[in-house]
């Protein structure tokens, strides 16, 4: 099946590692230029060099924190100078948070509410005219299942994911008369390096594995039982990119195992 990606061009923020990386390697092996974009340089270059090394396209390293003004205008400008812009937006950068609302400083708040918010913000609005001026483009945002059935233990994630869920919505609504397509992912549990840094400290010293830790997540939240791998979702990323999907805009869509309880 021909998806249409072939020399376009993809940026990815987190995208050195885990579901970013997968989505890096996808929209690669359909033909697309992928700039990878992480907070640490030297990891965003081991990636990029993977991804070319692989799949024989083009790949740009952007060292940028977007959780500040400063990284989102420093991604924008070296995508501008390299590729001329972009034709699609990947905002993926983000992670989990942990504490309870009365205990939680406004600094910690204002950090995740930069990352998983103003980031999206600031790159679709950097990014977008000059998708305009290529005729068109793809935004999709990595938000997650929490954004609408949230976890007790972390309040300040399920909130900033949910702000980002509605900004992906009115975005889509402002920008498809200019042909980009906006878009959300909720994910449920995927098997990240994340996940398995949580699980091995939370397993050391017991007579549990974090692959035992692990199985018990799935049994208790997902009926598919296990965790999903980011190859997995990757997937699904990639083919809202493609031109199979071009009914598909201001949706979110559920990769989640089954994990949502709702059908709302």
């Amino acid at each position: 099946m021909d998806l249409g990606l072939t020399d376009k061009v993809a940026v990815i923020t987190g995208g050195s590692i885990g579901i970013g990386l997968a989505i890096a390697h996808g929209l690669a092996a359909e033909g697309a230029h992928v700039v990878v974009a992480a907070r640490n340089l030297e990891r965003a270059k081991e990636a990029a060099d993977e991804v070319a090394a692989k799949h024989g396209t083009r790949t740009l390293a952007v060292g940028a924190d977007v959780a500040t003004a400063d990284g989102c205008a420093q991604l924008i400008a070296q995508v501008e100078q390299a590729f001329g812009g972009a034709d699609i937006l990947i905002n993926n950068a983000g992670t989990g948070s942990n504490e309870t609302i009365l205990e939680a400083p406004d600094e910690k708040w204002q950090y995740y509410w930069d990352l998983h918010v103003m980031a999206a913000v600031r790159l679709g609005r950097g990014m977008a005219p000059a998708m305009i001026k290529r005729g068109g483009g793809v935004i999709l945002h990595n938000a997650s299942i929490c954004a609408t059935q949230p976890l007790w233990y972390e309040p300040i994630y399920n909130t900033t994911k949910s702000a980002l869920l509605m900004f992906s919505k009115t975005l889509a609504n402002e920008l498809i008369p200019h042909n980009i397509r906006v878009n959300t992912v909720n994910l449920g549990l995927t098997l990240t390096p994340d996940w398995v840094k949580t699980a091995t400290q939370l397993t050391e010293g017991t007579d549990k594995t974090w692959k035992d830790y692990i199985q018990g997540v799935a049994d208790e939240w997902a009926p598919i039982k296990r965790f999903a791998s980011p190859e997995e979702v990757a997937d699904f990323f990639v083919f809202l990119c493609s031109k199979r999907a071009t009914y598909s805009v201001g949706s979110t869509y559920y990769v989640d195992g089954g994990m949502m309880k709702s059908i709302v």
